[in-house]
Parts: structure tokens; sequence; C-alpha cells
């Protein structure tokens, strides 16, 4: 008998359950080190490069400006907050795309109860970088167009009051995109299915696209909400698709 369906912020928060889980930390924990390792790198040589700027500029002027020293700093941190809080979700969702092919199969095998996929090697995940990373690149086509799209309404008088609603929209549909990719190419759907497939289920894909997209504007939760969309959007896929599901508990160990 097919598992019931469930709403948006539901599947978000069994997909967090799911995580949390022991058997499925390894996906969660490996994109996280390397995206932390990489900002923590990338910040540490922006406040190097910023500190040799700022020792080389500083003595060239005049005394009575010496107190640019003390605004420059705190300018320099807000704008590496900023760059930081915009960036840290794509980078990171480009840099885990395998590790979330890998983590969108296990909660499959949980939620079905059944194993279909290859076991995880590290084989396995680097011949899935091309395949993964192309996906990507075509959710990209289809953001950019429609992003400058609505961009050029933003600047049309009177056009523009609809804009920001209009924004609001695509980006909650471009979440359910980006997530429920995931389980969608690991069985082999393609792009165009799945758009169609995503129409079929409009406001239920909205839904899950929304809560997605509010959890991941926190700072600090949305670390943990990424992994999380992957498992409720593998949710999602199950169970809309109305397949045989949960044949084991969320909390029960994944090979």
């Amino acid at each position: 008998m097919p598992a019931p369906v469930l709403s948006g912020p539901q599947y978000l928060s069994e997909g967090l359950k799911l995580v949390l889980s022991p058997g499925l930390r390894l996906f969660v924990l490996l994109p996280l080190t390397i995206n932390l390792i990489l900002f923590v790198a990338l910040v540490g040589f922006a406040v190097q490069q910023f500190g040799g700027w700022v020792d080389t500029f500083m003595p060239s002027l005049p005394n009575w400006l010496s107190f640019l020293e003390y605004v420059l700093w705190p300018l320099f941190v807000v704008l590496v907050l900023l760059m930081v809080f915009f960036t840290f979700t794509m980078l990171a969702n480009i840099i885990a795309a395998p590790f979330n092919g890998f983590l969108a199969e296990k909660v499959e095998v949980v939620v079905r109860g059944e194993d279909n996929f290859p076991a995880f090697s590290w084989a396995e995940l680097l011949a899935m970088v091309p395949r993964t990373l192309g996906r990507e690149a075509r959710k990209l086509l289809y953001f950019l167009p429609r992003a400058i799209g609505l961009l050029i309404l933003t600047f049309i008088p009177v056009v523009n009051l609809i804009a920001a609603p209009l924004w609001l929209l695509f980006g909650v549909w471009m979440m359910a995109i980006q997530y429920i990719d995931y389980p969608a190419d690991n069985n082999k759907m393609s792009w165009q299915d799945m758009l169609a497939w995503l129409r079929e289920k409009r406001w239920q894909s909205l839904g899950f696209g929304g809560i997605t997209y509010a959890a991941l504007l926190v700072p600090g939760l949305n670390i943990l909400m990424m992994p999380a969309a992957v498992a409720g959007a593998t949710l999602f896929w199950v169970r809309e698709r109305g397949e045989q599901a949960i044949a084991r508990q969320p909390g029960q160990a994944v090979r």
C-alpha cells in the first residue's frame, strides 16, 4: 500500500530526521566538511590579501586620515559576511552535487526498503561527478534566461510592481527543481520529463520549494537544511509518485 503524501514542511522535517540517522551521516558530513574547509581557506586568503593592501595603502595617507584603518576593516568584514551569505548555498550545492546524488540513493533505500543501487565507493562517486555537474549546468541554463527576464521587468515602470512576487515564486520553483532533480536523475528520468512531472504536481512542488527556500535563508541553519532538503525531496519523489515506501524506520542503519 502506498505511503500517504505529506505537506512541504512535513517532507523537510522528515528529511531532517533521515539525514541525522547514523547510516546517512557520512553523506552529510563529507560535503559539509569540504565546504567549510574551502570557505575558511577563501576567507583566510581574502583577509591576508586585504591586510597586505591596508599595510601598503595606509602609509601613503596623511596622518589625519589614519582613522580610515578602523573604518576599512569593519567594512571588509561586513563585505565578507555578505559574500559568504549569498554564495555559500550556491557553491555548496555545486560541490555537494555528487554526494547529494548518493544521499538521495540511500534515502530512497530507506523509504522503499529495497536497494537497487550500487554500493558506495569512491570510484563510483568520481564517476558521478561529470553527470551531476552536467545536471547542475542544465539547472543553471534553465535559471539564467528566466532570471534575466525577471531582472529586466524590475526596470520597467508599473510592470515592476509584479517583479518582486514573481522573483519569489520563481525562487520557490527553483528550490523544488534543485532538490527533486537528485532522485529524478538517479532514476534516469530525463530533464524534460522531470519538469513535466513537477508541473503535474505544481502545488505540492511549490509547497516543498517554499519551505526549503525559507529554511535556506537562515544563516547557520542552511548548512543542515541542504542535506535535509535532498532527503525531503527524495521522500517527496517516492510518495508523490504513489510508490511503495517505508519498509524501515528512519533511524535504522543503511548499509
